[in-house]
């Protein structure tokens, strides 16, 4: 029966592997195939091979975390509880990645294993009160840095960047596969400077998938780990293959949402954010933290696009009391490549509304199922180990 219980548990966790696979790769490379620089079957190989190395390196310090030190006893980790606890983080992602929204695997798979510690008085409330310490300043630290850059070196970096997002034809990068050894092929008519560019944006989606995986898979994989029946190195092998799965299957839906509909996020603001919050991502999973890409990720949006709106004035204007016009559509103020005016004299009506930036429709959507995916997760898991017997709770 145990083993048999052990089957299921490890079936279940390549489910919440699959559906992490879905959630995780549209953040990732949505800008990279949302401007037709490669296709989606590229973008998924790219993720399923970063996110394991991002999960067989830095991975094994948040899987322990959540596999030994969020609750005071392992020994609830049975494998009852270990189904129970898997089914709805992958039934809350399978959710939102069924809504084509890319909810945050990290939120979900703490508000599950936290459930369960709740509902057996096990919860070790000083290591969830740090996890929930640091998912607050983290978002502001990436809000700070954002609007740090888009200040004073969006614009420099902006006019380094010329890659037009949608390009007529096939993508930027593809694979020749006519040769015995596939080589790489580029857009017809693209010059060096397009060919850098597209090279920095998926590099910036491979570095998100690396730090994809070093936080991620403790979410599918911590559970059965705290068990002890099954070592490290096995679990993130079955884990990233279940990614992987996900990743070239039903990761085409976020990819679509991130990459097309949510919003018109110029490429130069997409590398920057991406940047910040895989930076934090990583730094977090080196200590152990569970940490959330897309909350990150969307104040540094914020952040980024107030700190580029805030060009228009000056520190000694905003001494002498005159206004700073805020816009996160600022953003799109300028093409890739195009060269910005200086601090101060930039015209306010310049600046775009945010409402020219994201579909709202989709954002709405997508804001919305943010929330309602990790509550699914903590609530039902709370209410089936605090009064359903059936699991020896």
């Amino acid at each position: 029966m145990s083993e048999l219980l052990l089957v299921v548990g490890l079936l279940v966790a390549a489910f919440v592997g699959y559906n992490i696979g879905g959630a995780t790769t549209g953040p990732a490379f949505g800008p990279a195939v949302g401007a037709n620089v490669i296709t989606k079957l590229m973008a998924a190989a790219l993720m399923a091979v970063f996110f394991f190395l991002g999960a067989i390196t830095i991975g094994p310090n948040v899987v322990d975390t959540l596999g030994e030190e969020l609750v005071t006893d392992t020994a609830i980790f049975t494998m009852r509880s270990n189904v129970a606890v898997l089914f709805f983080i992958g039934g809350a992602l399978f959710v939102g990645n069924y809504a084509g929204v890319p909810a945050s695997t990290s939120m979900t798979a703490v508000g599950a294993i936290a459930a369960l510690g709740l509902a057996t008085g096990e919860l070790d409330f000083a290591v969830l009160g740090e996890i929930v310490v640091w998912w607050i300043v983290a978002p502001i630290i990436g809000f700070w840095v954002a609007g740090v850059v888009g200040r004073y070196f969006y614009p420099r970096i902006n006019e380094r960047i010329a890659i037009e997002g949608n390009r007529e034809g096939r993508e930027m990068i593809t694979l020749d596969r006519s040769r015995t050894v596939p080589r790489l092929q580029f857009g017809e008519g693209a010059n060096r400077r397009e060919i850098t560019g597209a090279f920095v944006v998926v590099g910036i989606g491979c570095l998100m998938g690396f730090s994809s995986g070093t936080s991620n898979i403790a979410n599918a994989i911590a559970p059965i780990y705290g068990t002890g029946d099954v070592d490290m190195i096995p679990l993130i092998l079955i884990g990233s293959a279940a990614v992987a799965v996900g990743c070239f299957t039903i990761a085409r839906r976020t990819l679509d949402t991130l990459g097309n509909d949510i919003t018109n996020l110029p490429l130069t603001a997409a590398i920057v954010v991406a940047v910040i919050s895989s930076t934090i991502v990583v730094g977090l999973s080196w200590i152990g933290i569970p940490a959330s890409f897309v909350v990150i990720a969307t104040m540094s949006i914020i952040g980024l696009g107030w700190g580029r709106a805030s060009r228009t004035t000056t520190i000694s204007d905003a001494r002498e009391g005159e206004e700073t016009h805020v816009s996160v559509g600022a953003l799109a103020a300028e093409e890739e490549g195009e060269q910005s005016p200086e601090i101060g004299e930039e015209n306010p009506e310049d600046i775009p509304k945010a409402s020219d930036l994201f579909d709202p429709s989709t954002t709405a959507r997508v804001i919305l199922m943010q929330n309602v995916v990790p509550i699914i997760s903590t609530v039902g898991a709370y209410l089936t180990f605090r009064f359903i017997p059936v699991f020896g709770l």
